[in-house]
């Protein structure tokens, strides 16, 4: 890495999920071999009611192949379509998770969705919750957190470097931005961030949370900010708030709810942890009936 570089450039593996078109990240500091991981996918056959760790276990032996020693394991925001394998990494490597600190009041919401009054609502199950603008270490490169709710109450985004993590905000530019008809979810919230993230260098990369193939090709998660303006099917006209929100509200009640967001919010308010075993020593997970 030069030390001219206006921007540290880290490495970044993506690692595609094919069941929820998922990708998570393994985000490198060439300079000392340090690591972050980004949003991990914890395997549920939700028709068996089963959990395999498929996914992230590909992740270790990416990380045992570079001998990489892992700072952090991140989540963007508590997701819907797969459940988080943050708590399965941390008790492999033994890194701190993370997530935004507005994890509590989604906490809160879910609380009463699920009906669970017991339900704890203080992001504990976390080993740190990320503000607006908070920094942190991946090994000699500095992470930096915005708040980019929209698709979520807690969603962020992750500054390393040249590249920003946009999780479920924007897509790849033809298939555009995220839904925002999720319980909190908001679409002008989502427009303002991201404009926020529209305003980074043209030349940062952008990672996406999802991708959906679309057209029948092949998966790709990889953008920049100056192709996204250029060419997002969503922004590329800059549109104003209100043509996008109306759009995009529009768009969305065409959309299914995702196969495993009943599922997978019970695990993912828990920090990648299932619920407590009840008396038989077997997790239980609690479907809410016409509720969404």
């Amino acid at each position: 890495m030069s030390s001219s570089s206006p921007s540290p450039r880290p490495d970044v593996l993506g690692f595609y999920h094919d069941k929820t078109g998922s990708i998570a990240y393994l985000v490198i500091d060439p300079a000392t071999g340090h690591a972050a991981i980004v949003d991990p996918v914890l395997d549920y056959d939700e028709k068996a009611g089963r959990t395999a760790t498929t996914a992230a276990d590909a992740m270790l032996a990416e990380i045992d192949k570079h001998k990489l020693t892992i700072d952090w394991i991140l989540d963007t925001h508590p997701h819907a379509d797969h459940f988080s394998a943050a708590a399965y990494l941390k008790d492999k490597l033994g890194a701190p998770i993370a997530i935004g600190r507005k994890i509590v009041e989604v906490q809160k919401l879910w609380r009463d969705i699920y009906n669970v009054p017991d339900f704890p609502v203080d992001g504990k199950d976390w080993d740190r919750l990320f503000a607006d603008g908070d920094t942190f270490a991946i090994g000699s490169l500095t992470a930096r957190v915005m708040h980019s709710p929209g698709h979520t109450l807690a969603s962020i985004t992750y500054v390393v470097g040249d590249a920003a993590f946009v999780h479920d905000t924007l897509f790849q530019p033809d298939t555009g931005s995220a839904r925002c008809d999720f319980p909190g979810g908001n679409a002008e919230t989502l427009y303002n961030s991201i404009k926020a993230i529209l305003a980074l260098p043209g030349e940062t990369r952008l990672f996406t949370g999802h991708d959906y193939k679309e057209g029948g090709r092949a998966p790709q998660w990889e953008t920049t900010v100056a192709e996204q303006k250029r060419s997002n099917k969503h922004f590329k006209g800059n549109p104003s708030r209100e043509d996008y929100a109306q759009m995009r509200n529009a768009r969305d009640k065409t959309l299914p709810m995702p196969v495993l967001i009943l599922p997978a919010l019970q695990v993912n308010l828990r920090g990648g942890r299932l619920p407590p075993p009840e008396n038989n020593g077997h997790s239980y997970l609690k479907i809410p009936v016409n509720v969404l």
